[in-house]
């Protein structure tokens, strides 16, 4: 049970969601919106952090299943 497709997925999604968030919420604290209109550099930025924060968020995801997995 351990190597689990299902539990592999549900981490993934679960750490890129929340990483993503959590860069969401930095830019948002920053004045970075991604939902400002067109495409300036408070926007960009704002789309730079989300898709950092989700990579970042997945990477502990996996780190941490790897690190369960050995036990």
């Amino acid at each position: 049970m351990k190597n689990s497709l299902l539990l592999e997925g549900i981490s993934d999604a679960v750490g890129f969601v929340a990483g993503a968030m959590l860069g969401f919420w930095l830019g948002h604290l920053l004045g970075l919106d991604i939902f400002t209109p067109g495409y300036g550099k408070a926007s960009m930025g704002g789309i730079v952090l989300v898709g950092l924060g989700g990579g970042a968020g997945l990477t502990l995801a996996r780190r941490w299943r790897a690190q369960w997995n050995k036990e």
